[in-house]
Parts: structure tokens; sequence; C-alpha cells
């Protein structure tokens, strides 16, 4: 008994109604007298499609399919048509020689395709890579939210696997982008991949996606980032830049071997967050002035305090920004170049070159600056020889890595800085932190009561000035939808606390003192610390007081 099977019969008409299909253009191509093309038995070239855009492409059934220099084929539906004919003529007038080529609809539809496939990005040197199509900068601006991030992104994630090759980096960089992520954290687990973007400081899960595309990002990654792609139980660090929408973003990339495969965290330095002035920091207006004043004079030395991630780089830009003019020379060190300033000579460590924080300081001081701004104070060489540039006549702006402004100068004497002339260097130690600010749109007031009120209490104690406290009898809280994905907070503002080096201060900084010791003398100056700093931005509805606690340890003052 013959067995009649529908589906091979269907796909046998179907072939057979494409090669009809087929055979047809081949003859009309003669009639017309333009060459004859299958792009189904054909490479289509990535860098022709570009030549024209994929909504004038499909408006007009064209599609440009090979390049060679300014010679391109370019793929026709109707070659007698005049837009069709215009274009062709405007490509010649732009210095392309263009074979017209006459293909079936099927034809442009597998081209019109590859479309999808192209990069967002090229890279356009080495280390730099390039983010402008219009696609992308429209995905931007179409994403609001993590949702929208998540939505991106997964769109990516169901293209073929050439596809996700060249997509899937520059589609969570833009998507990362658009919702402000300071970094992009990518953690393969036992048996998923999971994708974290960190916003305004908290860790904010994203998607899940599968190993093989994992094993593409990672690849792509290290690719751009300059490391080697056979190295897998070593830790890696590189960077890359991306250039869009007319700004130059660089990624600072870490790979670590872990359990399941290789960590991967992009830390996002984007320019347009650094653009501070003093007055957006958000200091105590009383220690605003006082570091008005420090920063305006002839030398001594600025220090910035806090750990990584706290806003201490912000603030170092957002001094320059207040100092620079153009009767003064102005240097920095810095790794990287996070901001580019205008008028102010900017240089990047590089540890190939052997160019770190302590040969560049030497270097800087030999171009006669008037200020100069070291990045980080990482090591004894570096720490003194800021030190003694401050004592010869130059203004140092810095930071340190202590978890307050008392702890500076035992970090430096740690750093085998002579005592005697830390208090003679040194202006300021300022400290600080970022929190959250409460959004407007989900704040709620409630009552402060209970244990809370005790801790704001014990804070405020401290203030000398009970004009500065706005009330104590509420605080506010972020209060959401219910199944919203949003957090309560949006953006970040800083809690400084700072010590002044005055005569007083000076002498017992001599002497090697206790941290506690400095805290007790620095109560004299009627500055606020960290603490009374953020509770009076709690009283003031700016964050909410479980915000402050995860930054500031408001127990055990």
């Amino acid at each position: 008994m013959v067995q009649f099977n529908e589906e091979k019969s269907a796909e046998r008409i179907k072939s057979l109604r494409k090669q009809d299909e087929e055979e047809l253009v081949r003859i009309l191509s003669e009639k017309y007298g333009v060459q004859y093309a299958d792009l189904s038995q054909t490479a289509i070239d990535s860098d022709a499609l570009k030549i024209v855009s994929e909504e004038e492409a499909r408006s007009l059934d064209i599609a440009v399919f090979s390049r060679l220099n300014k010679q391109i084929k370019i793929a026709v539906f109707s070659p007698q048509k005049e837009n069709v004919r215009n274009k062709v003529q405007e490509l010649q007038d732009a210095g392309f020689k263009v074979g017209v080529y006459m293909v079936s609809r099927r034809s442009l539809e597998i081209a019109w395709e590859k479309y999808k496939e192209l990069s967002f990005a090229t890279k356009t040197k080495s280390g730099i890579l390039e983010i402008s199509n219009e696609d992308i900068e429209g995905s931007i601006k179409k994403v609001l939210d993590i949702e929208g991030a998540r939505s991106l992104i997964s769109e990516v994630l169901t293209l073929k696997k050439g596809s996700k090759i060249s997509k899937i980096v520059e589609t969570i960089l833009a998507a990362a982008l658009a919702v402000n992520a300071s970094d992009v954290h990518i953690e393969p687990e036992e048996e998923k991949v999971r994708l974290r973007f960190r916003l305004d400081g908290i860790l904010k899960d994203v998607i899940n996606f599968d190993n093989e595309t994992y094993e593409l990002l990672l690849s792509r990654v290290k690719l751009l980032s300059s490391l080697k792609l056979n190295v897998q139980k070593d830790a890696q660090d590189g960077r890359f830049s991306i250039y869009i929408n007319d700004s130059e973003i660089e990624i600072r990339s870490s790979v670590l071997p872990g359990a399941y495969g290789e960590s991967i965290v992009l830390r996002i330095l984007n320019p347009e967050n650094l653009k501070a002035s003093m007055n957006m920091l958000g200091m105590d207006e009383d220690l605003y002035n006082i570091v008005k004043k420090e920063i305006s004079k002839p030398n001594g030395m600025i220090l910035t305090t806090g750990p990584t991630g706290s806003g201490k780089t912000t603030t170092l830009y957002a001094f320059l920004n207040e100092v620079n003019n153009p009767d003064i020379k102005i240097i920095t060190i810095e790794d990287p170049i996070e901001y580019h300033l205008s008028g102010v000579v900017q240089t990047q460590v590089d540890k190939k070159k052997e160019y770190n924080f302590s040969t560049g300081l030497r270097s800087a001081l030999r171009q006669d600056p008037d200020i100069i701004m070291v990045g980080e104070i990482r090591d004894g060489d570096t720490a003194k020889i800021a030190i003694n540039a401050s004592l010869t006549g130059h203004l140092v702006f810095s930071t340190l890595h202590t978890n307050s402004a008392s702890g500076t100068f035992a970090r430096l004497i740690d750093l085998g800085v002579d005592p005697k002339s830390i208090g003679p260097a040194i202006n300021i130690a300022l400290a600080q932190r970022l929190v959250r600010k409460l959004d407007d749109r989900y704040k709620k007031k409630i009552p402060l009561e209970g244990r809370d009120k005790e801790v704001v209490l014990k804070v405020l104690s401290g203030i000398k000035d009970k004009s500065k406290i706005p009330q104590t009898d509420y605080v506010w809280i972020p209060e959401l939808p219910s199944g919203s994905e949003e957090t309560g907070y949006s953006d970040r503002v800083g809690i400084y606390e700072g010590i002044l080096v005055d005569s007083a201060m000076e002498k017992l900084i001599a002497n090697e003192p206790q941290e506690s010791d400095i805290k007790e003398l620095a109560k004299t100056q009627n500055i606020m610390t960290m603490a009374e700093d953020g509770i009076i931005k709690v009283l003031s509805g700016v964050t909410s007081l479980d915000e402050l606690r995860r930054v500031v340890d408001l127990e055990n003052l």
C-alpha cells in the first residue's frame, strides 16, 4: 500500500515554486539587460548592507549585498522603477562603482533578514567600540526602567547563534546605559548565568540566560578588552571604550575565575555622571563654605576618603571645575581619565609603560603646575611625593581609602609619611558616602518613634547648631504599588564629614594620636559627622532611615 506523505509533498511543491520564481526572475533579468543573482546561494556582506539603511532598502525593494572597496553589488526587484534608478545614480555620485543584479522577492527577504544580525558596534581602533547605530540609540530611548532593559536583552537572546555574537555585549551595555547603571555583573551559576545591574549602588537582577550565550559573551568581552582568551584560571583586568551619541564612555572589565566559570564585571564610566558642580554634591552649607575656602588656597592638600563607589572621583572633578580658570595650570594623574576637562592637562596611568601615580606625580611636578590632582594615593612613595608637593607651593587634590575623615592621618602614617609633615601639608580631610534619594512619586510620611527615634535623637545630640534640625516627629519611607519593580529611590546624594587641620589639630597629629583623640578634637570645629549629615537629610525627606543605615553604622557611634 502506497502511503501519501503530505508534509513531504508540501515541501516539494514549495521547492518547485521557488525554482519557478527564480527562473522567471532570470528570464526577466535578460529582458531588462541586467545580471541575475540568487541570494540564497550568495554570501551577503554585512558591511555592504550598511551602505543603505534597512528602512530605505525595504521601501525601494533593494539590498546592497557585496562590497570590495568602492565596487558594490546591489540587488533589485524592479530595475526599471525610477526611484531605484535614482538610488543607483546616487550611489554612483557618491563614488561607488555599482553592479545591478535582478533578484526575486525571496532573495531580498533573505538579505533584509541579515539586517538583524548587524552588530550595533564597530571597532574603530584598538580598544574603541563605536556604538552609533540608529537602532541602538533608539533602543536606549525606549528603555525607561529595568523591565524595559529586560525586554530589550530578551529580544537579542532569541536570535540565532551568529547574531548573538555580534549583538549581545552591545545590547547589554545599551540597556545598562539607558537605566544609568554603574556596573554590569555577569555571574555563571550551576544551571544558569545571572545578569545584574548596579543601580544607585544596589544590585538588581535583570535576566538569567544559558551557558552557550555566556561563552559567546565572555569571548566578546575578552576580545574587546585585549584579554587572553586561553587564560581561564587567572583573574584578568582590561578596558575598552564605547562611542555613542558623540560621547566616549570608558568600560573597565574584570574577569574572575569561579566554580562555574569566569565572573564578568563591567564598570561603566559615563562622563555624564561626573559633570557635577560643588553645589550639587549635597554638602552641608557650613562644610561647603569651608571646602570652598580651602580649595581656593595656593597650596596644601585636600583629601577625600571613602570606600570604592562612594563618589570620591565625582567630588574631585567638582573641585577641579570650581578652581579651573585660564590663569592657572592644572595637571591630573588618573586611572582612568573618566571625564575630559577643558583647559586641564590630564594623564592616565599605564602599567605597561611603568607610568603609575608616583612616576606621574614626579613628571607632573616638572611641568610647573599650580594644581595637581592625583586619582588615588595607594602607596608610600605616592603619599610622600604628594605631601612634599603640597609643602612646596602646590595645591594637591587626591583620594585615600579610609572609613572616616579621622582615619586619614593614621593611614598616611601607615604609608610611611612623617607625622610632623602631615599637619602642615593637609588643609582638610573629607570622608563621604552616597545615599539613594527618595523618589517623590513613592514617598510616604510616617511618625518617627520607638528605637528609631532614640537613635535619631542620640545622633542629633552631637550637633551644636540646633537650627540645622528641621524637625524630629516624622520620617519618609518608599511605598510602592503592588507588583512594581521600582525601588522607591532615584539618583544619589553625598553625605559628608570633614576635619580641618588648624593649629591645634596639627600639633595633635605630630604626636601620632589615636583616631579617637582626633575625633574628640574635631568636635570643637562644629563640622557635622556623616551620621549627623545623614540624619538631617532623613528628617528633611531626602532619604530614608533604612537607606542611611545601609551606608553608616548608626548603632555604634
